[in-house]
């Protein structure tokens, strides 16, 4: 399946999201289509038959606008300005018009306290003009909104807000315009240009505030757009050139002074620096870099200058991925909001019947004035119930959530991995490059007396140095960090299986197992009990000869990544069960899950059996979390409920994994958890915000409480409660921003 992404405009409700919805999905080879009211996108999945020009027809025959978005990327703050700005005008003239027509009905609603406005003020012809303006003027766009989706047969909040206006609007017109007919028919002069103007002007400013609210639940994105290097210092032809950005080619050279941002992905190829990547892993401390170092575009060089070669610009930096992955996640909806999708469907024709029929009822059977309280009843529940709220509820938090994971190093691939991670009750971490650090280290020299430790270091490292072996560049490794210097070997050999056979410095050296050394007739009886317990303990004990004596023993292993321990007791307090599964024998792996503190693991595992062992736990009914590299992990972390690459970044690692950990540290799992718990937290406390505003204040909207209480709600309160529960919900989801993992104690 192809995907296409589309940026929808004029959509303001959830009903709108769901008229969107089923007209995409009717053009014929769409498998699905996802929209979403925050992010104003649309994520559709076709066969190749569908081009995206047919999908924005789809779009635009509703009334609504479309462009379609190759990378699926699109910085919107210039649009929301503009939107914004647009409301802010509305509703300064719309609160301007308002006050004049409030001043000029006090005489009509409370005539003893009417004496001072001036008599031209209170002319319902004036009144009828001031209000004219204001729903012609600002409201206009009630009306155009209402009419397209009219005319495709279906109706939303917009409608809802014109039915409720336009009838007290008519009502006091008419009356103004004939007076004597209506009242002699029984109708009460009673004129509603305060109520009218009111609602409209409360409907923009909630619209107004919403709009703010809503574009502080989008910077993650603008962020990361600013944060990218506007041009690039490339060295042609032995000059320094800077050219723009967009033409920098793959194998330019390009420098990089102190102060300035990577412009594009690379690698250093001379000179050292100190590089804040925290744009990228939410680490905090500079990243010490220098020759072969990998950099990323849009980090920001600390210190030193460096020269570097680019591998990857435009749209295949790691910075364009990670802005189209979280662009992607934002427009992604969530499998709870479907459940409001399904009620949107039904929710606006449910409201417009209730409307009449309690309109009907106290028409009927009311007091006096029977027609004023079934008018009264028809604009209050048309007004309160406006579903903006409930689709406001779930998107605005998945665009916070998913933009709090990308600051903290966490790209979450959709809206379904960032609810599903809730759920998790098993997570299962590869051990190599995982929990361990994935280069084996030497960790302890044991002697037999005849060399020291510096001694003994010095002669394994220098035969070591002919090797290619991981375990033997280890050794190299801490010889060099201890400063000692290394004597190449005047004769080499590498046996498999084994270990090494050399002649350094005029002596005859082993270094290897068991094996290697029983064959060549060493004893190692007075080191074996050391052996068997450095083995016990996850490590690799590497014997050396000298001459044919046992001169000691050198141990390597990979050892445990930094929070590793934390991270495991974090999550076992959360409730969650933590394996390792590895492909190493029981010994070690035993001795590296008691080392985590991790209680139980899967030894012996052959990477192709990994998703084996995953399907296994889920067959126990166990919603299992796979941490793996993204490379050799790939089978095991698309079993998974859900998959998360640790380390790299890589493109594997984020086409494979439903979450991208871009930085070598598990910490970022507990993280990941409670970001998922949070976020959707904060989507249950907003639909039972939105659900319940409207189960109970469409009732007594409708006068439920009028025959027991004598209350009935005032449309004009109906338009303020009406406002306020969208801007309720998206300023509750902004509490998000403030988003902390919570460490082990």
């Amino acid at each position: 399946m192809n995907k296409i992404n589309i940026s929808v405009s004029g959509m303001t409700c959830a009903s709108c999201v769901n008229r969107v919805e089923k007209s995409i999905n009717k053009v014929e080879g769409v498998e699905e289509a996802q929209v979403n009211l925050a992010s104003h996108s649309a994520q559709v999945w076709v066969d190749d038959a569908v081009t995206s020009e047919q999908i924005v027809q789809a779009v635009e025959k509703l009334g609504y606008g479309a462009d379609v978005q190759e990378e699926g990327v699109k910085d919107r703050s210039g649009e929301e300005k503009l939107e914004t700005d647009s409301l802010k005008k509305s509703v300064f003239w719309s609160s301007l018009v308002t006050a004049v027509v409030l001043i000029g009905s006090i005489p009509h609603m409370m005539p003893h306290w009417g004496d001072w406005v001036p008599a031209f003020l209170a002319s319902p012809y004036v009144l009828l003009l001031l209000t004219s303006y204001v729903q012609l003027g600002p409201g206009r766009r009630f009306y155009t909104n209402s009419y397209k989706v009219l005319k495709n047969g279906s109706a939303d909040m917009n409608v809802l807000v014109a039915m409720g206006t336009t009838a007290a609007w008519f009502y006091s017109g008419a009356l103004t315009l004939f007076p004597a007919y209506l009242t002699g028919l029984g109708f009460p002069n009673e004129l509603y240009y305060d109520v009218t103007t009111v609602i409209t002007t409360l409907i923009l400013v909630g619209r107004y505030l919403e709009a703010k609210a809503k574009g502080q639940t989008s910077t993650a994105i603008k962020k990361l757009m600013n944060m990218q290097a506007k041009t690039a210092r490339v060295i042609r032809d032995g000059e320094q050139k800077e050219i723009p950005l967009e033409e920098v080619q793959i194998n330019d050279e390009i420098h990089v002074r102190p102060g300035e941002r990577v412009p594009v992905d690379g690698h250093i190829i001379r000179g050292t620096s100190s590089v804040d990547e925290s744009m990228i892993t939410g680490e905090s401390l500079p990243v010490e870099k220098q020759v072969k170092d990998e950099v990323i575009g849009a980090t920001l060089n600390k210190s030193g200058s460096f020269t570097m070669k680019a591998s990857k610009v435009g749209k295949d930096t790691m910075l364009s991925q990670i802005i189209r992955m979280v662009n992607e996640a934002q427009g992604s909806k969530a499998p709870i909001q479907r459940i409001v999708d399904v009620i949107a469907a039904y929710f606006v024709p449910a409201v417009v019947l209730i409307a009449l029929g309690s309109a009907v009822v106290w028409f009927l059977f009311g007091p006096d004035p029977a027609f004023i309280m079934a008018l009264t009843t028809f604009i209050a529940v048309l007004i309160i119930a406006c579903p903006c709220a409930l689709g406001l509820a779930t998107p605005t938090a998945i665009m916070v959530g998913t933009e709090k994971g990308a600051e903290n190093g966490i790209l979450i691939k959709d809206a379904t991995s960032l609810e599903r991670v809730k759920k998790i009750d098993t997570v299962v971490f590869d051990k190599t490059g995982t929990i361990t650090e994935g280069k084996p280290v030497v960790t302890d020299l044991i002697l037999s007396g005849i060399l020291t430790k510096e001694e003994l270091l010095q002669m394994a490292a220098s035969v070591e140095n002919s090797s290619e072996h991981p375990l033997g560049e280890a050794i190299v490794e801490a010889a060099k960090e201890t400063g000692l210097s290394l004597i190449e070997p005047e004769s080499f050999q590498s046996i498999t299986g084994h270990g090494i056979e050399a002649e350094w410095n005029g002596k005859k050296v082993l270094i290897g197992n068991q094996k290697l050394m029983a064959g060549h007739g060493v004893d190692t009886a007075s080191m074996n009990s050391q052996g068997t317990a450095l083995a016990k303990s996850g490590k690799t004990p590497m014997f050396v000869a000298m001459d044919g004596k046992i001169a000691g023993i050198v141990a390597v292993a990979d050892t445990l990544k930094e929070n590793v321990k934390q991270s495991v007791q974090t999550l076992q307090k959360m409730g969650i069960k933590v394996l390792m599964i590895t492909g190493d024998h029981e010994d070690t792996a035993a001795a590296i899950a008691r080392e985590a503190g991790i209680d139980d693991y899967i030894a012996q595992v052959l990477p192709e059996h990994k998703a084996e062992a995953i399907k296994k736990l889920q067959q126990k009914e166990k919603i299992v979390a796979m941490v793996g590299d993204g490379i050799n992990d790939a089978p095991a972390l698309a079993q998974a409920d859900v998959g998360m690459a640790i380390g790299t970044g890589t493109d594997v690692a984020m086409e494979t994994a439903n979450i991208t950990l871009m930085k070598g540290d598990i910490a970022k799992v507990v993280t990941a958890i409670q970001l998922s718990r949070t976020t959707m937290r904060m989507i249950h406390q907003n639909l039972g915000w939105a659900f319940g505003y409207n189960v109970v204040l469409i009732p007594v909207a409708a006068g439920a409480l009028f025959p027991v209480f004598g209350i009935l709600l005032n449309p004009m309160l109906a338009g303020l409660a009406m406002a306020l529960s969208s801007v309720s919900v998206v300023l509750n989801t902004l509490r998000l921003r403030k988003f902390k993992s919570v460490p082990a104690a």
